[in-house]
């Protein structure tokens, strides 16, 4: 048996493709893509279109303004900061003292008028999960410094820092009260900056971590579920002098 299988490895042809050329093309991607799209690759997509349209099309909502997302302060990032507050009771029923998210963590803006599944799908495209971190106040105060250092992340509503236009910080408080260094602060964010990435290494001196189930893309969703016509503003929660 041992014989015949060595006989058909030794009569098993073996084919060389030798590589000669390689050719490339630099291809804008423009609107002139959508004007004039190719039809083999639009013919090999269209099979999927009903599948995609499935999980991107069904209606969530409305959005009273179009959201985008910057720094220091802006509509998309105060939104999603405040989205983290409302669901930050999975714990046991209390609420986070403040919100945070990074702005290079939302990833497409937020449109005015009907708001889609797929619509929240791009602004949070990670499997992002909400986090609880609990921090002592002069931990939190750093963690204001290292908010100031990148010139703005998204903060809730609680939140009102004063920094200067080289990063520094100046002034924060929390619901209108000066940050007590000897006081356990919550805060609702996601899990991946909970490991001190996007430069908030503060949070790395967390008391206490709690992750839930909680898809940060899902919370968003449900939030323009149940407060549809949802709506956002600039509130001054972080200034720059």
């Amino acid at each position: 048996m041992k014989s015949k299988a060595l006989l058909l490895l030794l009569f098993v042809p073996v084919y060389c493709v030798a590589q000669k050329q390689i050719i490339t093309e630099r291809i804008e991607v423009t609107n002139r893509l959508d004007a004039q799209p190719d039809r083999e690759a639009m013919t090999i997509m269209e099979r999927y279109k009903p599948a995609v349209d499935s999980v991107m099309a069904p209606v969530l909502g409305e959005s009273l303004v179009g959201m985008t997302a910057g720094r220091p302060e802006s509509l998309l990032s105060n939104w999603a900061a405040d989205v983290m507050v409302e669901y930050s009771d999975f714990l046991d029923g209390k609420r986070a003292d403040l919100g945070l998210v990074n702005v290079g963590g939302l990833r497409n803006n937020m449109p005015q008028g009907t708001v889609r599944r797929g619509n929240i799908i791009l602004i949070s495209p990670f499997d992002n999960r909400l986090a609880i971190v609990q921090l002592k106040g002069s931990d939190l105060t750093a963690l204001m410094q290292d908010i100031a250092a990148v010139h703005g992340e998204g903060v809730s509503h609680e939140v009102r820092m004063t920094i200067t236009s080289d990063g520094k910080l100046l002034d924060a408080t929390i619901s209108g009260q000066p940050i007590d260094p000897e006081r356990t602060y919550r805060i609702a964010t996601l899990d991946y900056l909970t490991e001190g990435n996007d430069k908030l290494y503060s949070l790395k001196k967390a008391i206490r971590v709690d992750v839930s189930d909680l898809f940060t893309r899902d919370c968003m969703m449900k939030y323009v579920r149940e407060h549809s016509p949802i709506t956002s503003k600039i509130e001054g929660r972080i200034m720059v002098k």
